[in-house]
């Protein structure tokens, strides 16, 4: 497998869960002033533009974070990155997946984007806050699903990473910092961040 990625993009949850589910891939990397990884137009890769992009042994080509990651968890069941297919816990998983995504990491977008005016900018920062409030008062244990680690939890600290670099004061949410910092020390989540470096 390949996976298709820019350093410290919402790429870094798959590339964090290829990891913890023991599965062999090469990293790939997005260049943005080229358009291309390894040599060729990126869009042949992903006609949408955007990471990640996983590429399977058959050539055939996954995308959009909460699939990927989803796929990535069922290639590898014993490690139980996700709850079983049908169970309310996978429920639940899919749940925070769609939170994550929809409500916080599109939330971001707009902070990263030199077009955005300051209005939008602030618009943005009240929103991805709100939800921040939420995370504070919801997020009490180790992880999202309770005891286990699974690829919700790889996708927010991934997504809460980018707080710092958009200039949000995360110190205002101190167990969201508490729960990044444990999540920080898992040895394929350090094997992750130091792949993209």
């Amino acid at each position: 497998m390949k996976l298709y990625i820019i350093p410290g993009a919402c790429s870094l949850a798959v590339n964090i869960a290829l990891r913890e589910a023991g599965l062999r891939f090469e990293l790939a990397r997005l260049d943005l002033e080229t358009g291309k990884a390894d040599g060729v137009s990126f869009r042949s890769i992903n006609p949408k533009g955007y990471v990640p992009a996983l590429q399977l042994n058959d050539g055939r080509v996954l995308t959009e974070n909460v699939a990927v990651l989803q796929y990535v968890a069922d290639q590898n069941p014993e490690v139980r990155l996700a709850p079983p297919a049908g169970s309310f816990e996978r429920y639940r998983l899919m749940e925070w997946l769609c939170f994550i995504n929809s409500e916080l990491h599109k939330g971001f977008s707009p902070l990263y984007s030199p077009l955005a005016s300051e209005d939008v900018r602030q618009y943005a920062r009240n929103h991805v806050g709100k939800r921040l409030d939420y995370l504070q008062e919801t997020v009490t244990e180790s992880y999202l699903l309770g005891g286990r680690f699974t690829v919700a939890d790889a996708y927010l600290f991934t997504v809460l990473g980018w707080g710092a670099e958009v200039g949000l004061e995360m110190a205002k949410w101190p167990r969201l910092e508490a729960y990044r910092a444990q999540i920080a020390l898992r040895p394929h989540v350090v094997a992750a961040l130091e792949s993209e470096a």
